[in-house]
């Protein structure tokens, strides 16, 4: 009778922990439940920020990719343009100083024209033997290499001016806008002045108008 009343009160007693478990069961596993979408939500918003960083990200470095291909491609066309505007302005300056050159020996006398000169004087003295008249000689021995130092001075003063003409009508059938350096362009004047002058004057020596051949007493 002892052992009955002890066991019916230890069954009780189980049954209603059981009952009380159960709720808190069920409460956990609502909240368990609960929790469950709320992960996956901020989960799949991670993944989509992740997602939308990453072709944003890739766009930048492409554009950045095609400003430094374009920065590139400008530099080397600016550089480019620099070498060759800078090759043909030396060109040009070299060209005008060689132009001043050739005239301003022109008109003070080259050795070329010395040469062909006493080579003119040379084959005078062997003509003069034959002359008949003392005109004849004066031309033979003085004449004929006035005559080829003033030819030959001639071509150098025209050499000069087509160059120097040269120099300064290139700019006109090159780069638009592009002006030679003052410096050059003053030489260039220069050495036209020079030619014009050289042509001149040794177009009227070669012709005997600027100073007559000396004639001899009849």
């Amino acid at each position: 009778m002892d052992t009955t009343k002890s066991l019916a009160p230890t069954v009780a007693e189980t049954d209603a922990a059981e009952e009380q478990a159960a709720p808190d069961t069920a409460a956990a596993t609502t909240a368990a439940d609960a929790a469950a979408p709320a992960d996956a939500t901020t989960a799949s918003a991670a993944r989509d920020a992740a997602e939308g960083e990453a072709p944003a990200g890739a766009g930048d470095a492409e554009a950045a990719g095609d400003a430094d291909e374009e920065f590139d491609e400008d530099g080397a066309d600016r550089e480019d343009g620099e070498d060759s505007g800078q090759g043909s302005g030396v060109g040009s300056a070299a060209s005008a100083i060689v132009a001043a050159g050739l005239g301003l020996v022109a008109l003070s006398g080259s050795w070329v024209s010395r040469v062909i000169a006493e080579r003119q004087t040379l084959i005078g003295q062997i003509e003069s033997v034959n002359a008949t008249s003392a005109k004849e000689k004066i031309a033979a021995l003085y004449g004929d290499a006035w005559h080829m130092t003033a030819l030959v001075n001639g071509v150098l003063s025209t050499l000069a001016l087509l160059l120097a003409v040269f120099v300064l009508a290139r700019p006109a059938f090159g780069t638009p806008g592009r002006v030679l350096p003052v410096w050059v362009r003053s030489v260039s004047w220069a050495a036209v002045a020079l030619g014009v002058l050289g042509v001149l004057v040794f177009g009227l020596m070669y012709f005997d108008l600027l100073v007559a051949l000396p004639t001899a007493a009849q």
